[in-house]
């Protein structure tokens, strides 16, 4: 039994390369960009227009980082001007319900974090 539960142990394990993905694919704007893309693609106006408190440089900054994880594709279409789609790349497909568990649950639990920071705020 120690040994079954000390091999889950080691697959739970957060190493360096974890906490760094994690830390790329969860940040402030990666979500909300994975959230939109999961529906649809879109091109980069269509992005800035649906998140509009992102920025030129923080979107593009964020797509280009979920494109070197493999979350999104940058597809460039054979049209006139040239124009460029990003989507949801399988791998970053699979995040969908976690990204959308994640946005529920701080929906859901919004109220008593705010109660929470108030308490703590009022007593430091």
């Amino acid at each position: 039994m120690n040994d079954t539960a000390h091999a889950g142990a080691d697959l739970l394990q957060v190493t360096e390369p974890h906490r760094e993905l994690l830390d790329q694919v969860l940040d402030k704007w990666s979500l909300q960009v994975l959230d939109q893309l999961c529906g649809r693609p879109l091109r980069f106006n269509e992005l800035r227009r649906a998140i509009p408190a992102i920025g030129q440089k923080s979107l593009t900054t964020t797509l280009r980082r979920l494109e070197r994880n493999g979350m999104i594709e940058r597809l460039v279409l054979p049209v006139r001007p040239v124009a460029v789609e990003y989507r949801v790349a399988p791998v970053g497909d699979t995040l969908n319900q976690l990204v959308d568990a994640l946005l529920q649950w701080t929906t859901q639990n919004m109220t008593e974090v705010e109660l929470s920071r108030k308490r703590f705020d009022a007593q430091n």
